[in-house]
């Protein structure tokens, strides 16, 4: 697919990862973040063991959005990984990343590159697609001002392929499922032990607050998958890293539905604040940058 990405786009993708909230890490916690490195060998990531059972049932975490809801989920398979970019290549020929690297996660992928991405991985397994892709018809319920594709992107209920979570599905398996420790972020209370941000993600912990000179400065860019400690589920990066693609469009009082698509779990570009489990972040569906990656979900 062809795409275009200016400055004026990136700017406000960061400006929508960023977060206002600081959160001052002890002086332990620093050093614990400046002593992980690359040299840490990442978990397995074969094909067998890619994928991690939750078991459905009613929100655990106190901590969820959707914790007290009358909202049951049932099992369903989530990557154990965000989809990394040697994944990518084997199923799309080629790499959109900015930052190369078999084992890092794939980037700048927009909503309708993962979905077209889950249907052609799905074929290349002999699975049913679970989405049906019509380019030529625009969808009747985007209402974006800056999506100019519009596909029209139904689902196959109860197709065996690949796809994106939902919102619910996502933060229940981030929040840890029915093992929840209610923990803020992703498997710990401390970010700095399972995830890479703003302050993480460079050649040294960052001080001060949040600015996009700072970042370039550092040298921020995505990791390794797998190298940070994961969740009560074993889980790894669903907070940091790359923020994640979800199928549902994102909508409060002041965005109506059809507008944005939810992204969750921040990235290496933002702050605490869009890390925590429970923070819904959005971004237009054509749009795509170097911290927005996605991971996969299969049916039980």
């Amino acid at each position: 697919m062809k795409k275009l990405v200016t400055c004026s786009l990136l700017a406000a993708m960061v400006v929508i990862s960023a977060c206002s909230q600081q959160e001052q890490p002890q002086k332990t916690e620093k050093a614990a973040a400046v002593k992980q490195t690359a040299a840490k060998q990442p978990a397995q990531t074969d094909n067998q063991n890619n994928f991690v059972l939750v078991k459905g049932g009613a929100f655990v975490s106190t901590k969820s959005s959707y914790y007290g809801q009358d909202l049951k989920l049932p099992d369903f398979y989530i990557g154990k990984y965000e989809v990394t970019q040697k994944e990518w290549v084997d199923v799309m020929g080629s790499n959109p990343s900015q930052f190369q690297g078999g084992k890092l996660p794939v980037e700048m992928v927009s909503w309708y590159d993962v979905i077209e991405f889950c249907n052609a991985k799905s074929i290349k397994e002999g699975l049913k697609p679970y989405y049906n892709i019509d380019k030529n018809t625009k969808d009747p319920n985007n209402k974006s001002e800056n999506d100019q594709l519009k596909w029209t992107v139904t689902i196959n209920e109860g197709a065996s392929g690949y796809r994106l979570p939902t919102d619910a599905e996502w933060e229940y398996a981030a929040s840890g499922g029915q093992l929840s420790k209610s923990y803020t972020y992703s498997g710990s209370n401390n970010i700095n032990e399972i995830a890479w941000y703003w302050r993480n993600a460079g050649d040294k912990y960052l001080d001060g607050d949040w600015t996009w000179p700072a970042i370039e400065n550092n040298h921020d860019t995505t990791k390794t998958i797998g190298i940070k400690k994961p969740n009560e589920l074993g889980l790894y990066d669903m907070t940091g890293n790359v923020r994640e693609w979800c199928w549902d469009w994102y909508e409060d009082a002041e965005i109506p539905s059809g507008a944005l698509r939810v992204v969750k779990g921040g990235g290496w570009i933002g702050d605490v604040g869009s890390a925590e489990s429970d923070f819904q972040g959005k971004f237009e569906p054509n749009g795509f940058g170097p911290d927005q990656g996605f991971r996969l979900v299969r049916g039980e």
